[in-house]
């Protein structure tokens, strides 16, 4: 007889402190009423049976059975049914979570991206929370939260993105929005009066919350998202590091080189040497 025994990682690189606020039922009927909207969480839609259209700010995509949206906090959207073949689906309400995207976009959809087998696993996570918080049986609450977990985990693992744990204090509408606009616009020249006119705030009374919500103060966390893109560039593209300095934003080359190696430990060609040997073992 084989034996064959797996041990269990030592450390946890995946945090547990997503929280499930609500998990929620809905089947379309003639007085459904649907208007834009916005949550300090983040919402998981699945759509149980039938069809219809699902809007997250200015873009509206059809969705029906076996679809799966996510939406990030802060994120405005909505959906609409269609009147032959109404939606049903099953939301989940989670404080705390937000997915970072590679293209910056603010949803997941998971729209003929999944196999029958899946797509069946992931209706079992969306229908066995919900029926948990039905019926409230002893421990409901530890059997949904660590159904959740796997479920996030599955959603990364499918998508290769990331999910990111939230401050504990709800993040105002205003920083999330700056924070938007730095993940799309990076590359261009950017001021702290600039961002603090986005978010409609005194630059200093700005720059304190912007820090108090994500660690760091804005033109930090912008410098960041240069340095991050910088990463990607120099580990996928044959492009000079002047290029891609000025692709990130920088102002010049050496300023760039100056920051990455303040921010990585080692030169912008030290790390494509690196990144480049790492992919060739």
């Amino acid at each position: 007889m084989g034996n064959v025994r797996y041990a269990a990682p030592a450390d946890k690189d995946f945090m547990t402190d997503y929280k499930l606020l609500y998990a929620a039922h809905s089947r379309y009927e003639k007085d459904w009423n649907s208007c834009p909207h916005a949550h300090y969480f983040a919402e998981l839609f699945y759509v149980a049976d039938g069809e219809g259209k699902f809007c997250v700010e200015e873009e509206t995509f059809p969705i029906m059975r076996g679809d799966l949206v996510v939406v990030n906090p802060n994120i405005v959207h909505t959906e609409y049914s269609s009147r032959k073949n109404p939606l049903e689906y099953i939301v989940l309400g989670v404080e705390r979570l937000c997915f970072q995207m590679k293209d910056h976009r603010q949803y997941l959809l998971f729209h003929n991206r999944m196999s029958r087998e899946e797509n069946q696993e992931i209706e079992l996570y969306f229908r066995r929370i919900q029926r948990e918080m039905s019926e409230e049986k002893e421990w409901y609450g530890q059997v949904c939260q660590h159904l959740l977990e796997v479920l996030i985990i599955q959603l990364m693992r499918r998508t290769g993105e990331r999910a990111e744990l939230l401050p504990t204090e709800r993040v105002s509408r205003e920083c999330s929005r700056v924070r938007r606009f730095i993940d799309f616009n990076y590359q261009d020249e950017i001021t702290l009066e600039t961002l603090a006119g986005i978010a409609g705030l005194n630059k200093y009374y700005f720059s304190h919350m912007f820090a108090k919500y994500y660690g760091q103060p804005p033109m930090s966390y912008l410098n960041q998202r240069r340095l991050i893109t910088g990463q990607e560039l120099l580990s996928s593209t044959d492009m000079s590091v002047a290029a891609i300095a000025s692709q990130c934003g920088f102002s010049s080359q050496s300023y760039f080189s100056q920051s990455f190696k303040k921010y990585c430990g080692m030169t912008p060609a030290e790390y494509r040497k690196k990144s480049h040997g790492e992919k060739s073992v």
